[in-house]
């Protein structure tokens, strides 16, 4: 009896720890996944101001590899922000490029539709106009607001529904680009009898685009 009253005192006088099982250790969270290269940037200096743009050169190779091919071979120097489509004071696109001058246009480039890259057509996003799938040469527009029912591929659509190739966004300068999109358009001209309405009275040239070291 006097061994039993020893035992179970000893038991209460225990620390809790020592009468139950350790937890288990927690599991290590995983490690976070290396950062690849950052994407290439480019500055455009234009006469309205400066804006830097982001070439996603991972998900549209194709696309932001044809955009850089213009900036990295100066193409881009001297054009001009030709064509602004305003549906309302702030939805629309500007569009630049060589418009079509054989001296600074390089052969087209394969399509990539939105629905392979998953870059989408919204606010500040680089796209790149075409004709038919894989017309698409030295021409370049940015999005005003979104627009990835219109611009977007959508398979779901009859006849053409392959969409435009989106390949990087403006991350610094956008009220550059609205300044260009704001600036006023002439009601009867137009571009080869293309563009009527869209064309600016004043187009902002670009002065140069060259990467960011």
């Amino acid at each position: 009896m006097r061994r039993l009253i020893a035992l179970l005192a000893a038991l209460i006088a225990a620390p809790i720890s020592a009468q139950t099982t350790p937890p288990p250790a927690p599991v290590p969270s995983p490690a976070p996944t290396p950062a690849g290269p950052p994407l290439p940037r480019v500055a455009i200096e234009t006469t309205a101001g400066r804006f830097v743009v982001e070439a996603d050169t991972k998900r549209a190779p194709i696309s932001a590899g044809n955009f850089l091919r213009y900036v990295d071979q100066k193409r881009l120097d001297g054009i001009t922000f030709y064509r602004v489509v305003k549906v309302d004071t702030r939805f629309g696109f500007v569009q630049f490029g060589t418009n079509g001058d054989p001296a600074k246009t390089l052969p087209p480039v394969k399509h990539e539709p939105t629905t392979l890259t998953g870059i989408q057509h919204i606010d500040g996003v680089l796209s790149t106009p075409r004709l038919k799938p894989g017309t698409a040469r030295g021409d370049f527009t940015i999005m005003l607001g979104d627009q990835r029912a219109s611009m977007d591929a959508d398979p779901s659509k009859p006849g053409d529904n392959a969409g435009y190739a989106a390949f990087g966004r403006v991350v610094e300068g956008m009220d550059v680009v609205l300044k260009i999109f704001d600036a006023p358009v002439s009601k009867t001209g137009s571009i080869r009898g293309a563009f009527k309405g869209e064309v600016p009275v004043a187009p902002v040239r670009i002065l140069s685009a060259r990467r960011v070291k």
